[in-house]
């Protein structure tokens, strides 16, 4: 966990310009997870189940994932995946309106269809914008950034930090990114149109057209299971980084690339051994000493009781434990911290950057 620890006012929780709910069945592009961090944070009454150092790392780790998730959300196998899908749509939907010519509805469903596709289409377009952009930011990154990025955070835990690089500093204020927030908002209200009209229209739709009928159920329907799945998926993670972190980092470092710190960089961090003080041994109210491991002169740390738990796996320092300390003086379990930078090469409680050892706080 950390030395010591002094709580700041929360800043409001971020939110993102696009609704969690996917348009349709079109693939969610980013699950707030940093929200649903903060929601179990709140619903816990902030200090009952996690405390505060903890909430702050699981709200670092859901910003991660949610890199992480963007990052493979416009990936092209994921992109070509989505075109295709949408494309799919819309040869079935313009197939059934092809056959479904002579059909009269008692309701608009052709133009229902239409706007349908016609989202999808948007969407793609979209989609492929964002993720040419994408590819030209990155390969504009990788030949002018230097070698470190300097990071900024906020306030207590719904701090963030961000990489200062101007070609993906506005990428919230795009184009793209309104007219995709949009199209999303403008899906939820077809889709609430697409409802009333086939329960207004009623069984005689299933004689009068049949065809039209049966492709606004289905894609009606499907909209539902892919809204279901993603709200069930979003929970189980939110549920995984409050209550089993190490599981996600291990996940994490098992299928992202490494973009942390080196093994040799993290093993240049000092490692201390946790010896539980015993009664007699020392009058302070304290749980236990870190003792310096692997060095010349032994450093030692009196830990107080309060902070021998690893705010990570939220397990208490047991006799013997190794730790890590980083420079900012926050204390973890070894193997717990060891995977973190190897993901993120700064602190998940105060945001240092290891590699180069500076921060900034914003209040």
């Amino acid at each position: 966990m950390q030395n010591s620890s002094e709580s700041s006012p929360a800043s409001p929780v971020p939110v993102d310009s696009v609704p969690f709910l996917p348009q349709s069945r079109r693939v969610s592009r980013r699950a707030p997870l940093r929200t649903a961090s903060s929601f179990f944070r709140r619903a816990s009454g902030r200090r009952l189940m996690l405390g505060e150092a903890s909430v702050r790392v699981r709200e670092a780790a859901a910003a991660e994932v949610e890199e992480r998730q963007s990052e493979w959300a416009y990936s092209r196998p994921v992109v070509v995946v989505d075109v295709l899908w949408n494309a799919a749509f819309l040869v079935i939907g313009a197939s059934v309106l092809w056959l479904g010519a002579a059909e009269e509805p008692s309701v608009p469903l052709r133009t229902w269809i239409v706007g349908y596709l016609v989202q999808g289409m948007v969407h793609s377009l979209c989609v492929l914008v964002e993720f040419r952009r994408r590819m030209m930011s990155g390969t504009h990154f990788r030949s002018n950034v230097p070698n470190h990025v300097q990071w900024s955070f906020t306030s207590e835990s719904d701090q963030e930090f961000y990489a200062f690089e101007p070609s993906l500093h506005d990428d919230e204020n795009s184009i793209i990114k309104y007219i995709e927030s949009a199209n999303t908002m403008l899906s939820f209200i077809w889709w609430t149109v697409g409802v009333y009209w086939v329960t207004l229209g009623g069984q005689s739709l299933t004689t009068d057209a049949p065809q039209l009928y049966w492709v606004c159920i289905a894609f009606l329907s499907f909209d539902v299971v892919i809204v279901l799945i993603c709200v069930a998926v979003a929970c189980l993670i939110g549920i995984a980084v409050c209550c089993c972190l190490p599981c996600i980092l291990a996940l994490l470092y098992a299928v992202t690339d490494q973009e942390g710190a080196t093994k040799e960089e993290i093993d240049q961090l000092p490692k201390y051994k946790f010896r539980i003080i015993k009664e007699g041994d020392i009058e302070e109210p304290s749980r236990g000493i870190m003792t310096e491991s692997e060095s010349e002169t032994a450093t030692e740390h009196v830990v107080a009781l309060e902070d021998a738990e690893c705010c990570i796996c939220l397990s208490p320092y047991d006799d013997g434990a190794e730790l890590r300390e980083l420079p900012c003086n926050h204390h973890f379990h070894r193997t717990c911290i060891d995977r973190w930078l190897l993901i993120n090469a700064t602190c998940p409680l105060c945001k240092l950057d290891i590699l180069i050892g500076n921060h900034h706080q914003e209040v």
